[in-house]
């Protein structure tokens, strides 16, 4: 994979970070990421996704807690931005 594309989709990533939760750091990039791709995943092949949810109930929980932190942080980031 090109070097440069990684690099700028890495700064697309922490832009959106930035912008979704007000934080950049690398962990919550990755957070965010896993968040986006597993949004995306459940909505264009859900039953992949309930498959997975299925086989490994303790990571369908992880991701729960996930998505529920990303929307708490996302929602405080709106409240202070108003």
């Amino acid at each position: 994979m090109d070097e440069k594309l990684k690099e700028q989709f890495d700064g697309l990533m922490t832009k959106y970070t930035e912008l979704l939760t007000g934080e950049t750091d690398e962990d919550l990039k990755e957070k965010v990421m896993m968040w986006a791709v597993y949004t995306h995943m459940s909505k264009s092949m859900p039953p992949l996704v309930k498959h997975w949810n299925e086989k490994y109930p303790d990571a369908k929980e992880g991701m729960k807690e996930l998505i529920q932190e990303v929307r708490e942080l996302n929602e405080q980031y709106r409240k202070e931005q108003n």
